[in-house]
Protein backbone atom coordinates (compact mmCIF):
# COMPACT_ATOMS: atom_id res chain seq x y z
CA UNK A 1 0.00 0.00 0.00
CA UNK A 2 0.75 3.51 -0.86
CA UNK A 3 1.38 6.05 2.24
CA UNK A 4 -1.89 7.64 0.24
CA UNK A 5 -3.97 4.25 0.62
CA UNK A 6 -2.71 3.85 4.36
CA UNK A 7 -4.14 7.40 5.29
CA UNK A 8 -7.09 6.63 3.44
CA UNK A 9 -8.25 3.27 5.19
CA UNK A 10 -7.62 4.61 8.41
CA UNK A 11 -9.36 7.47 8.00
CA UNK A 12 -12.25 5.22 6.44
CA UNK A 13 -12.06 2.54 9.43
CA UNK A 14 -12.47 5.72 12.05
CA UNK A 15 -15.60 7.11 10.10
CA UNK A 16 -16.81 3.31 9.34
CA UNK A 17 -17.02 2.35 13.74
CA UNK A 18 -18.18 5.76 14.12
CA UNK A 19 -21.35 5.31 11.59
CA UNK A 20 -21.93 1.73 12.00
CA UNK A 21 -21.04 1.16 16.18
CA UNK A 22 -19.79 -2.54 15.87
CA UNK A 23 -19.60 -4.81 18.59
CA UNK A 24 -16.64 -6.18 19.57
CA UNK A 25 -17.04 -8.91 22.96
CA UNK A 26 -14.05 -8.99 24.98
CA UNK A 27 -13.04 -12.07 27.34
CA UNK A 28 -10.39 -9.33 29.39
CA UNK A 29 -8.43 -8.63 32.39
CA UNK A 30 -10.89 -8.28 35.33
CA UNK A 31 -9.07 -5.12 36.88
CA UNK A 32 -9.54 -3.75 33.24
CA UNK A 33 -12.88 -4.36 31.86
CA UNK A 34 -14.62 -0.94 32.88
CA UNK A 35 -11.78 0.97 30.92
CA UNK A 36 -11.60 -1.50 28.17
CA UNK A 37 -14.83 -0.67 27.32
CA UNK A 38 -15.56 2.91 27.52
CA UNK A 39 -12.44 3.25 25.35
CA UNK A 40 -14.51 1.05 23.12
CA UNK A 41 -17.57 2.91 23.41
CA UNK A 42 -15.42 6.35 23.67
CA UNK A 43 -14.32 5.18 19.72
CA UNK A 44 -18.10 4.10 18.62
CA UNK A 45 -17.88 0.90 19.29
CA UNK A 46 -19.81 -1.36 21.29
CA UNK A 47 -18.67 -3.27 24.35
CA UNK A 48 -19.68 -6.35 26.31
CA UNK A 49 -17.44 -8.46 28.24
CA UNK A 50 -17.90 -12.56 28.45
CA UNK A 51 -16.75 -15.11 30.49
CA UNK A 52 -18.94 -18.19 29.80
CA UNK A 53 -17.40 -20.64 26.93
CA UNK A 54 -21.53 -20.83 25.73
CA UNK A 55 -21.86 -16.91 25.68
CA UNK A 56 -18.63 -16.64 24.05
CA UNK A 57 -19.43 -19.38 20.92
CA UNK A 58 -22.90 -17.36 20.44
CA UNK A 59 -20.83 -14.43 20.40
CA UNK A 60 -18.48 -15.83 17.68
CA UNK A 61 -21.11 -16.47 15.42
CA UNK A 62 -22.90 -12.95 15.78
CA UNK A 63 -19.73 -10.57 17.03
CA UNK A 64 -17.97 -9.05 13.88
CA UNK A 65 -14.90 -8.98 15.75
CA UNK A 66 -13.84 -10.51 19.32
CA UNK A 67 -11.18 -9.40 21.69
CA UNK A 68 -9.18 -12.05 23.70
CA UNK A 69 -6.76 -11.11 26.67
CA UNK A 70 -5.24 -13.76 28.84
CA UNK A 71 -5.40 -11.13 31.83
CA UNK A 72 -6.28 -12.37 35.01
CA UNK A 73 -6.18 -16.20 34.27
CA UNK A 74 -9.19 -17.48 36.44
CA UNK A 75 -9.28 -21.96 35.98
CA UNK A 76 -11.74 -22.04 34.21
CA UNK A 77 -10.37 -20.01 31.28
CA UNK A 78 -8.70 -23.79 30.22
CA UNK A 79 -12.20 -24.44 28.91
CA UNK A 80 -13.59 -21.01 28.01
CA UNK A 81 -10.52 -19.68 26.18
CA UNK A 82 -9.64 -22.76 23.90
CA UNK A 83 -13.37 -23.12 23.15
CA UNK A 84 -13.77 -19.65 22.47
CA UNK A 85 -10.87 -19.65 20.43
CA UNK A 86 -11.99 -22.80 18.10
CA UNK A 87 -15.61 -21.10 17.08
CA UNK A 88 -13.83 -18.07 16.10
CA UNK A 89 -12.09 -19.69 13.67
CA UNK A 90 -15.10 -22.26 12.59
CA UNK A 91 -16.94 -18.84 12.13
CA UNK A 92 -14.47 -17.37 10.24
CA UNK A 93 -14.96 -14.27 12.99
CA UNK A 94 -11.59 -12.14 13.45
CA UNK A 95 -10.01 -11.46 16.76
CA UNK A 96 -7.66 -10.36 18.83
CA UNK A 97 -5.07 -11.86 20.94
CA UNK A 98 -3.30 -10.12 23.84
CA UNK A 99 -0.41 -13.31 25.17
CA UNK A 100 -1.07 -11.04 28.58
CA UNK A 101 1.62 -12.57 31.14
CA UNK A 102 2.58 -15.57 28.53
CA UNK A 103 5.32 -17.73 30.26
CA UNK A 104 4.12 -17.09 34.67
CA UNK A 105 2.04 -20.40 34.82
CA UNK A 106 1.35 -23.45 32.82
CA UNK A 107 -2.44 -22.42 32.41
CA UNK A 108 -0.97 -19.98 30.39
CA UNK A 109 1.40 -21.17 27.92
CA UNK A 110 -1.05 -24.25 27.55
CA UNK A 111 -3.63 -22.07 26.09
CA UNK A 112 -1.53 -20.17 23.96
CA UNK A 113 -0.15 -22.97 22.81
CA UNK A 114 -3.57 -23.99 22.07
CA UNK A 115 -4.32 -20.79 20.49
CA UNK A 116 -1.32 -21.77 17.73
CA UNK A 117 -4.09 -23.54 15.93
CA UNK A 118 -6.67 -20.65 15.50
CA UNK A 119 -4.45 -18.25 14.05
CA UNK A 120 -5.52 -15.11 15.97
CA UNK A 121 -5.87 -11.94 13.43
CA UNK A 122 -3.97 -9.57 15.66
CA UNK A 123 -1.69 -10.10 17.99
CA UNK A 124 -0.81 -7.13 20.49
CA UNK A 125 1.64 -7.11 23.73
CA UNK A 126 4.79 -5.59 24.99
CA UNK A 127 8.12 -6.94 22.97
CA UNK A 128 8.73 -9.71 26.05
CA UNK A 129 5.26 -11.01 25.59
CA UNK A 130 5.39 -10.72 21.17
CA UNK A 131 8.77 -12.58 21.35
CA UNK A 132 7.96 -15.10 24.22
CA UNK A 133 4.94 -16.07 21.62
CA UNK A 134 6.76 -16.28 18.86
CA UNK A 135 9.14 -18.67 20.70
CA UNK A 136 6.65 -20.64 22.06
CA UNK A 137 4.82 -21.05 18.77
CA UNK A 138 8.08 -22.51 17.70
CA UNK A 139 8.90 -19.42 14.69
CA UNK A 140 11.77 -17.98 16.43
CA UNK A 141 15.02 -19.48 18.52
CA UNK A 142 15.68 -17.08 21.11
CA UNK A 143 16.66 -16.67 24.99
CA UNK A 144 15.21 -13.07 25.15
CA UNK A 145 11.13 -12.12 25.96
CA UNK A 146 11.47 -12.75 29.52
CA UNK A 147 8.48 -11.18 31.11
CA UNK A 148 7.89 -9.35 34.45
CA UNK A 149 4.81 -9.61 35.94
CA UNK A 150 3.17 -7.88 32.56
CA UNK A 151 5.74 -5.95 32.00
CA UNK A 152 8.31 -5.94 29.50
CA UNK A 153 12.28 -6.70 29.86
CA UNK A 154 12.62 -6.28 26.02
CA UNK A 155 12.72 -2.59 23.92
CA UNK A 156 10.08 -2.71 20.77
CA UNK A 157 13.10 -2.99 18.54
CA UNK A 158 14.13 -6.65 19.92
CA UNK A 159 10.67 -7.58 18.99
CA UNK A 160 10.74 -6.39 15.13
CA UNK A 161 11.78 -9.47 13.35
CA UNK A 162 9.73 -11.71 15.80
CA UNK A 163 6.29 -9.69 15.03
CA UNK A 164 7.13 -10.11 11.26
CA UNK A 165 7.47 -13.64 12.29
CA UNK A 166 3.92 -13.90 14.09
CA UNK A 167 2.67 -11.80 11.52
CA UNK A 168 3.40 -14.17 8.41
CA UNK A 169 2.52 -17.21 10.13
CA UNK A 170 -1.01 -15.88 11.19
CA UNK A 171 -1.46 -14.11 7.87
CA UNK A 172 -2.90 -11.03 10.04
CA UNK A 173 -0.98 -7.90 11.73
CA UNK A 174 0.86 -7.73 15.16
CA UNK A 175 1.59 -4.48 17.37
CA UNK A 176 4.28 -4.52 19.97
CA UNK A 177 3.73 -1.76 22.29
CA UNK A 178 6.67 0.41 23.83
CA UNK A 179 8.29 3.76 24.33
CA UNK A 180 7.65 3.71 20.43
CA UNK A 181 5.07 1.30 18.98
CA UNK A 182 5.62 -0.84 15.76
CA UNK A 183 2.92 -2.24 13.67
CA UNK A 184 3.57 -5.22 10.95
CA UNK A 185 1.60 -7.25 8.47
CA UNK A 186 5.01 -9.01 7.78
CA UNK A 187 5.58 -6.65 5.15
CA UNK A 188 5.06 -3.18 5.60
CA UNK A 189 6.43 -2.01 8.74
CA UNK A 190 5.43 1.25 10.75
CA UNK A 191 7.00 3.31 13.47
CA UNK A 192 4.54 4.71 16.08
CA UNK A 193 5.58 7.49 17.89
CA UNK A 194 2.98 9.61 20.14
CA UNK A 195 1.09 8.75 23.42
CA UNK A 196 2.55 9.50 27.36
CA UNK A 197 4.78 7.85 29.95
CA UNK A 198 1.30 8.49 31.76
CA UNK A 199 -0.60 5.74 30.18
CA UNK A 200 1.93 3.71 32.15
CA UNK A 201 0.62 5.19 35.43
CA UNK A 202 -2.91 3.45 35.43
CA UNK A 203 -4.27 0.46 35.04
CA UNK A 204 -5.23 -1.41 31.42
CA UNK A 205 -3.53 1.08 28.92
CA UNK A 206 -2.45 -2.26 26.84
CA UNK A 207 -6.07 -4.05 27.58
CA UNK A 208 -7.74 -0.98 26.56
CA UNK A 209 -5.39 -0.81 22.65
CA UNK A 210 -6.28 -3.93 22.28
CA UNK A 211 -10.14 -3.66 23.30
CA UNK A 212 -9.91 -0.82 20.31
CA UNK A 213 -7.67 -2.75 17.96
CA UNK A 214 -10.86 -5.19 18.00
CA UNK A 215 -13.56 -2.63 16.85
CA UNK A 216 -11.37 -1.62 14.18
CA UNK A 217 -11.01 -5.08 12.97
CA UNK A 218 -14.63 -5.28 12.52
CA UNK A 219 -14.63 -2.61 9.66
CA UNK A 220 -10.67 -2.98 8.42
CA UNK A 221 -8.25 -5.62 7.81
CA UNK A 222 -6.07 -6.74 10.66
CA UNK A 223 -2.89 -4.37 9.48
CA UNK A 224 -5.30 -1.13 8.97
CA UNK A 225 -6.95 -1.98 12.36
CA UNK A 226 -3.58 -2.70 14.54
CA UNK A 227 -2.24 0.65 12.55
CA UNK A 228 -5.88 2.39 13.12
CA UNK A 229 -6.26 1.81 17.11
CA UNK A 230 -2.53 2.30 18.01
CA UNK A 231 -2.47 5.54 16.20
CA UNK A 232 -5.65 6.95 17.48
CA UNK A 233 -4.72 6.01 21.04
CA UNK A 234 -0.74 7.50 21.04
CA UNK A 235 -3.12 11.19 19.32
CA UNK A 236 -5.25 10.98 22.09
CA UNK A 237 -2.12 10.00 24.81
CA UNK A 238 -0.67 12.83 23.63
CA UNK A 239 -3.58 15.13 24.25
CA UNK A 240 -4.84 14.25 27.15
CA UNK A 241 -1.06 14.24 28.91
CA UNK A 242 -0.83 18.51 27.49
CA UNK A 243 -3.96 19.03 29.32
CA UNK A 244 -3.40 17.41 32.72
CA UNK A 245 -0.52 15.73 34.33
CA UNK A 246 -1.32 13.50 37.05
CA UNK A 247 -2.66 9.83 36.46
CA UNK A 248 -6.65 9.99 37.35
CA UNK A 249 -7.24 13.65 34.76
CA UNK A 250 -5.33 12.14 32.78
CA UNK A 251 -7.22 8.77 32.30
CA UNK A 252 -11.07 10.37 31.99
CA UNK A 253 -9.43 13.12 29.77
CA UNK A 254 -7.88 10.34 27.56
CA UNK A 255 -11.34 8.78 26.92
CA UNK A 256 -12.33 12.42 26.26
CA UNK A 257 -10.52 12.92 23.27
CA UNK A 258 -10.50 9.18 22.01
CA UNK A 259 -14.16 10.39 21.95
CA UNK A 260 -13.58 13.96 20.05
CA UNK A 261 -10.86 12.99 17.74
CA UNK A 262 -11.96 13.37 13.85
CA UNK A 263 -10.64 11.05 11.27
CA UNK A 264 -8.87 13.41 9.21
CA UNK A 265 -6.62 14.25 12.50
CA UNK A 266 -6.21 10.32 12.74
CA UNK A 267 -5.43 9.83 9.24
CA UNK A 268 -2.71 12.96 9.00
CA UNK A 269 -1.07 11.64 12.16
CA UNK A 270 2.07 10.48 10.59
CA UNK A 271 4.54 11.12 7.93
CA UNK A 272 7.18 8.95 6.08
CA UNK A 273 10.49 9.08 7.13
CA UNK A 274 14.11 8.64 6.07
CA UNK A 275 14.51 7.09 2.08
CA UNK A 276 12.24 3.77 3.20
CA UNK A 277 9.46 4.01 1.92
CA UNK A 278 7.86 1.05 3.63
CA UNK A 279 8.58 2.93 6.91
CA UNK A 280 6.60 5.47 9.12
CA UNK A 281 6.98 7.39 11.70
CA UNK A 282 3.82 8.48 13.78
CA UNK A 283 4.03 11.70 14.91
CA UNK A 284 2.26 14.95 16.03
CA UNK A 285 2.23 17.52 13.40
CA UNK A 286 0.39 20.52 15.47
CA UNK A 287 3.08 22.74 16.47
CA UNK A 288 1.84 22.67 20.12
CA UNK A 289 2.75 18.89 20.23
CA UNK A 290 6.45 19.06 19.30
CA UNK A 291 7.56 19.98 22.55
CA UNK A 292 5.98 17.15 24.15
CA UNK A 293 7.39 14.17 21.89
CA UNK A 294 10.92 16.13 21.94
Amino acid sequence: MTETEIRSAVKKAVEQVREKNPLAPSITNTVTQDFVANAQLAVGGSAAMLYLADECKTMAKIAPAFYINMGTAMPFYADTLPRAARALYENKTPWVLDPVGIGLSELRTDILKHFKNYKPSIVRGNASEIISLAKLWGLIDSEEGKVRGVDSTEKVSAAKEPAKALAKFTGGAVAVSGEEDFVTDGEEEIACAGGSILSTKITGSGCALGGIMAIYLAVATPFIAALTATTMFNLAGTKAAAEFGAPASFKVNFLDNLYELTAQEVADNFRVVGSMENMFDFSMQAPEFKSILG
